[in-house]
Formats: structure tokens, C-alpha cells, sequence
């Protein structure tokens, strides 16, 4: 692996849900730090980093990657010392079965564990309930007056996992969409524009796309592209071809739609020229069900050609998600070569 896996590692293993992106939103800025000429942040908590263009300045292009986890806040306090939760996003219940996560208080992070009834202990009615994100509570060791003093309603909570490689891949929680948050820092670094490129790191983007709606009015951009992680459905659980979306280790994906947005056909062909003649790898996407911050720009300050790259990654929303290495240095190249090449001059109108 090529690229920078400690700071990939950084990003990932940092907690920030929905709201709440401080701790990534400061990582962010370090890096970018002295290489944007002007490095912004708004009321909702978004990071616009902008690199002023060389030869053709008032062309405008809007790249971003969202920020954000999903987790959970604290909705109750039991009399007992346990937490019952209220999701940040989309979560499968049945993964959260015996997991440790980390409460984030305003005095300190405090461990605690989701625990799971031992088998032999359950009738077949309990074997057989649907886990629903309701029923889970969080045991900090703790008896109820402990708990109530160092605990609020509101304190966020995050899935703990460390971020390592395997084999070709990388794997850990938050690659959605840290990994495409990484790789738009690299390109960041990387890139001499001959327009104007405003580099958004997004907020609450996992409940609703809402930092880059806002940020859709704010920029007002002549073009966006989005990035995020996309569904790799290779792994022997999915035998069914109606089920493809993308590979690991095929490159970075093109995409052409998801449950939000048709991509502008004129830019997806440009990202795909660009792919084929710096010879990057890549493949196509069609996603259909989910959306991402590409939607958010797409026609909020009026009608926007917008685009995306995406990270195919397997196992999304687990705190085991994985992404190839070969995919990411593919991602960064495309990005860092579609942005070199634009001149302000190609025409999207369809």
C-alpha cells in the first residue's frame, strides 16, 4: 500500500457521529493546514478548504467526503446503570450483539459493552426475536447512581475497533466514509488546479445528506463530486449476480446512480476518459438503493452537473468494514488526474 495508512488509520479509528465530527473535523484542518489558500468552517460544522485555480480562478468545483459515523445517542439512563440508545444512522441490530463501544461524556470517554444473553439461557421465543436497535442497552459496570453521574442523555456512543491491514485490505469502523475522506485530503495535496477547487468535508451526511444541502447553497459551485464508499457484494454469502455492485480490487468506481442521484452523464464519461488515459483502474456503478453527498449538490442552488468516485468496500455499516488497498491508491489517482484536468471549459450541459 502506497498511500499514508496512518493517517487512514487516524481517521478511522477517530469517533465523530452524526453532529458531533469535532474530533475528525480537527484532523481535517491539520492536514490541510497550508494547503489551501483559505480553510473554513460553518455554523453546522463542515470544513471548506479552497485551492484557489491558477488560470482560471472564478470556475468553481465542489469535491466532497463526509465526515461523520454512524453511532448513537443516549436516550435513557436506566435506575440499574444502563444505557438505552437511539441510532445515528443505519444500523443492522443483529451486528450489535456483543460489541464494545465507548461513551462519549463531556468529562471523559467511558468504555462500556453491549452485551448478548448466553444461548442456553434464552427459549425459542427470545432465540427467534428480531434484534431491533431499541432493545440494546449498554453495560458500563456500573450501578445506577455511577452511571446517572457520569452519563447524560445525549452523550454520543461508538463501536470500538481498531483498524488493520488484511492482506490486500484494510478493515476496521468508519471506512465509511473516512477512506474517502483520506483520499480526498491526499488529493488535496497533490493537485494544481487550473480552476478554483473547494474541498468540503461534510457533516450528518448518514442522516440525510444535510452538511452538503447546506453547503449546496453556500458554495454554489459550477460543478460537484462526491465521494463515498459504495457496496461490494463479492463474498460467498452473496451468490446471486442481481446482487452485484462493484469488486474489490477492480479500482476506483464510476458511479452512474444510487437511490439518490443519476450522475451528469457528460462528467461520468470525462471521469472514465480520465481513468482510461492515465490508466487507472476502474469500474462502473450502479448502486440502488442509498444515497450520498452527491444528491446534496446536485440541484440545490439550481440545476449542477455532479459526479462521484467511490470506494468499493465490503461489509458497510459493521465496525469490520474493508476496503482494497490497490482501490484507494486507484481513487486518489482519479480524483488528483480529473482535477488536474479540468480547465473550466468542458461543456456538461446535456
Amino acid at each position: 500500500m502506497s498511500f499514508d495508512f496512518d493517517l487512514l488509520k487516524e481517521l478511522t479509528e477517530a469517533r465523530g457521529v452524526p453532529g458531533y465530527e469535532d474530533r475528525i473535523r480537527d484532523i481535517v484542518r491539520r492536514e490541510l493546514d497550508g494547503v489551501a489558500d483559505e480553510l473554513r468552517t460553518d455554523s453546522m460544522g463542515n470544513v471548506v478548504a479552497t485551492i484557489e485555480g491558477a488560470e482560471n480562478p472564478d470556475y468553481e468545483v465542489a469535491v466532497a467526503a463526509h465526515m461523520d459515523e454512524i453511532g448513537f445517542m443516549v436516550r435513557h439512563v436506566t435506575d440499574d446503570g444502563f444505557l438505552q440508545l437511539d441510532a445515528l444512522g443505519g444500523w443492522d441490530a443483529r451486528i450489535l450483539r456483543a460489541q464494545r463501544v465507548t461513551v462519549h461524556t463531556d468529562e471523559k470517554d467511558v468504555p462500556g459493552i453491549i452485551g448478548s444473553l448466553a444461548p442456553h439461557t434464552q427459549d425459542e421465543d427470545e432465540q427467534g426475536k428480531k434484534d431491533e436497535v431499541h432493545d440494546v442497552y449498554v453495560d458500563l459496570g456500573l450501578d445506577g447512581d455511577d452511571a446517572d453521574d457520569l452519563v447524560s442523555v445525549g452523550d454520543q456512543v461508538t463501536l470500538d475497533q481498531r483498524t488493520e491491514r488484511v492482506g490486500e485490505n484494510v478493515t476496521g469502523k468508519s471506512l465509511d466514509d473516512r477512506v474517502c475522506l483520506f483520499a480526498m485530503l491526499e488529493a488535496a495535496k497533490r493537485i494544481d488546479p487550473d480552476v478554483t477547487v473547494h474541498f468540503a468535508a461534510t457533516v450528518q451526511e448518514e442522516v440525510g445528506l444535510r452538511g452538503a444541502r447546506a453547503l449546496g447553497v453556500d458554495l454554489d459551485p459550477d460543478l460537484a463530486l462526491a465521494l463515498d464508499v459504495t457496496v461490494a457484494n463479492d463474498v460467498p454469502q452473496v451468490s446471486d449476480e442481481a446482487d452485484y455492485v462493484t469488486t474489490l480490487g477492480e479500482g476506483a468506481a464510476i458511479k452512474l446512480k444510487d437511490g439518490s442521484v443519476i450522475t451528469n452523464p457528460n462528467v461520468h464519461k470525462r471521469l472514465r476518459t480520465v481513468a482510461e488515459t492515465e490508466d487507472i483502474d476502474h469500474q462502473l456503478e450502479v448502486l440502488p438503493a442509498g444515497g450520498t453527498d452527491t444528491a446534496g449538490f446536485q440541484n440545490t442552488h439550481g440545476a449542477k452537473p455532479v459526479g462521484a468516485v467511490s470506494i468499493p468496500t465490503r461489509y458497510l455499516h459493521t465496525p469490520v468494514e474493508a476496503a482494497n488497498g490497490d482501490d484507494i491508491d486507484a481513487t486518489i489517482d482519479l480524483v488528483t488526474a480529473f482535477l488536474d484536468s479540468e480547465d473550466g471549459e468542458h461543456d456538461y450541459r446535456l
